[in-house]
Protein backbone atom coordinates (compact mmCIF):
# COMPACT_ATOMS: atom_id res chain seq x y z
CA UNK A 1 0.00 0.00 0.00
CA UNK A 2 1.86 3.17 -1.40
CA UNK A 3 0.81 6.60 0.31
CA UNK A 4 1.70 10.01 -0.22
CA UNK A 5 3.00 11.61 3.12
CA UNK A 6 -0.30 13.70 2.40
CA UNK A 7 -2.58 11.06 2.08
CA UNK A 8 -0.96 9.16 5.31
CA UNK A 9 -1.61 12.72 7.02
CA UNK A 10 -5.47 12.77 6.09
CA UNK A 11 -5.06 8.93 6.94
CA UNK A 12 -4.42 9.43 10.36
CA UNK A 13 -6.05 12.74 11.05
CA UNK A 14 -9.01 10.36 10.14
CA UNK A 15 -9.01 7.80 12.46
CA UNK A 16 -7.05 9.77 15.10
CA UNK A 17 -9.31 10.48 18.44
CA UNK A 18 -9.17 13.58 19.78
CA UNK A 19 -7.06 14.00 23.28
CA UNK A 20 -8.99 15.73 25.54
CA UNK A 21 -6.19 18.16 26.51
CA UNK A 22 -7.80 20.50 29.24
CA UNK A 23 -8.72 17.10 31.21
CA UNK A 24 -5.05 15.94 30.95
CA UNK A 25 -3.74 18.78 31.87
CA UNK A 26 -6.08 19.31 35.32
CA UNK A 27 -5.57 15.16 36.43
CA UNK A 28 -1.56 15.93 35.86
CA UNK A 29 -1.75 19.41 37.62
CA UNK A 30 -3.89 17.39 40.49
CA UNK A 31 -1.87 14.47 40.88
CA UNK A 32 1.60 16.39 40.61
CA UNK A 33 0.44 18.88 42.98
CA UNK A 34 -0.71 15.96 45.37
CA UNK A 35 2.45 14.29 45.04
CA UNK A 36 4.06 17.68 45.98
CA UNK A 37 1.63 18.11 48.58
CA UNK A 38 2.17 14.90 49.98
CA UNK A 39 6.10 15.67 50.15
CA UNK A 40 5.43 18.85 51.85
CA UNK A 41 3.54 16.99 54.48
CA UNK A 42 5.69 14.45 55.21
CA UNK A 43 8.83 17.08 55.61
CA UNK A 44 6.48 18.77 57.94
CA UNK A 45 5.73 15.57 59.81
CA UNK A 46 9.40 14.77 60.19
CA UNK A 47 9.84 17.76 61.46
CA UNK A 48 7.19 17.75 64.10
CA UNK A 49 9.77 14.74 65.03
CA UNK A 50 12.12 16.78 66.01
CA UNK A 51 14.10 16.34 62.70
CA UNK A 52 16.05 19.60 61.66
CA UNK A 53 14.89 21.09 58.22
CA UNK A 54 17.68 19.35 56.50
CA UNK A 55 16.89 16.01 57.93
CA UNK A 56 13.58 16.08 57.43
CA UNK A 57 14.08 16.98 53.53
CA UNK A 58 16.45 13.67 53.27
CA UNK A 59 13.52 11.68 55.05
CA UNK A 60 11.37 13.09 52.43
CA UNK A 61 13.10 12.12 49.54
CA UNK A 62 13.57 8.87 50.90
CA UNK A 63 10.53 8.64 51.58
CA UNK A 64 8.82 9.22 48.03
CA UNK A 65 11.67 7.14 46.57
CA UNK A 66 10.82 4.16 48.30
CA UNK A 67 6.58 5.11 47.95
CA UNK A 68 7.07 5.22 43.77
CA UNK A 69 9.20 2.57 43.91
CA UNK A 70 6.66 0.19 45.90
CA UNK A 71 3.93 1.13 43.53
CA UNK A 72 6.06 0.88 40.65
CA UNK A 73 6.70 -2.88 42.32
CA UNK A 74 3.07 -3.55 42.56
CA UNK A 75 2.11 -1.73 39.01
CA UNK A 76 -0.02 0.91 40.97
CA UNK A 77 2.57 3.79 39.85
CA UNK A 78 1.75 2.94 36.23
CA UNK A 79 -2.14 2.42 36.80
CA UNK A 80 -1.81 6.50 38.04
CA UNK A 81 0.53 7.33 35.82
CA UNK A 82 -1.63 6.60 32.52
CA UNK A 83 -4.40 8.58 34.01
CA UNK A 84 -2.41 11.42 35.32
CA UNK A 85 0.53 11.57 32.52
CA UNK A 86 3.23 13.88 33.35
CA UNK A 87 1.84 14.70 36.75
CA UNK A 88 3.46 11.41 38.17
CA UNK A 89 7.12 12.50 36.38
CA UNK A 90 7.71 14.80 39.63
CA UNK A 91 11.26 14.82 39.92
CA UNK A 92 11.55 11.98 42.37
CA UNK A 93 9.04 9.90 41.93
CA UNK A 94 9.61 9.51 38.49
CA UNK A 95 13.26 9.05 38.80
CA UNK A 96 12.22 6.18 41.21
CA UNK A 97 9.85 5.03 38.71
CA UNK A 98 12.36 5.29 35.91
CA UNK A 99 15.19 3.06 37.51
CA UNK A 100 12.87 0.35 38.99
CA UNK A 101 10.42 -0.31 36.48
CA UNK A 102 13.46 -1.50 33.66
CA UNK A 103 15.00 -3.25 36.86
CA UNK A 104 11.83 -5.32 37.33
CA UNK A 105 11.27 -6.01 33.61
CA UNK A 106 14.22 -8.11 33.27
CA UNK A 107 14.46 -9.53 36.16
CA UNK A 108 14.33 -12.90 34.57
CA UNK A 109 17.56 -12.55 33.01
CA UNK A 110 19.32 -12.39 36.26
CA UNK A 111 20.72 -9.99 38.54
CA UNK A 112 24.25 -9.30 36.68
CA UNK A 113 22.62 -9.65 33.02
CA UNK A 114 19.12 -8.78 33.87
CA UNK A 115 18.64 -6.01 36.59
CA UNK A 116 21.79 -4.97 37.06
CA UNK A 117 22.43 -4.32 33.31
CA UNK A 118 19.52 -2.89 32.50
CA UNK A 119 18.27 -0.88 36.08
CA UNK A 120 20.32 2.51 34.09
CA UNK A 121 18.62 2.15 30.72
CA UNK A 122 16.29 5.15 31.55
CA UNK A 123 18.27 6.84 34.04
CA UNK A 124 21.79 6.36 32.79
CA UNK A 125 21.57 9.19 30.00
CA UNK A 126 19.83 11.55 32.80
CA UNK A 127 22.58 11.00 35.14
CA UNK A 128 25.49 11.38 32.19
CA UNK A 129 23.84 14.37 31.05
CA UNK A 130 23.46 15.84 35.04
CA UNK A 131 26.95 14.98 36.13
CA UNK A 132 28.32 16.34 32.91
CA UNK A 133 26.01 19.71 33.35
CA UNK A 134 27.12 20.38 36.60
CA UNK A 135 30.91 19.42 35.78
CA UNK A 136 30.18 22.43 33.44
CA UNK A 137 28.57 24.47 35.13
CA UNK A 138 30.99 24.28 37.68
CA UNK A 139 34.12 25.17 35.84
CA UNK A 140 32.29 28.50 34.26
CA UNK A 141 31.56 29.30 37.87
CA UNK A 142 35.43 28.83 38.78
CA UNK A 143 36.40 30.71 35.87
CA UNK A 144 33.57 33.46 35.78
CA UNK A 145 34.96 33.61 40.01
CA UNK A 146 38.60 34.04 38.69
CA UNK A 147 37.46 37.51 37.51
Amino acid sequence: MDMTDQQYDRYVSERAQPSPLWKDCLWAFCVGGAICAGGQGLMALYQSWGAGKEDAGTWTSITLIFLASLLTGLGVFDSIAKRAGAGTLVPITGFSNAMVSPALEFKSEGFITGTGAKLFTVAGPVLAYGISASVIYGIVWYIIGLF
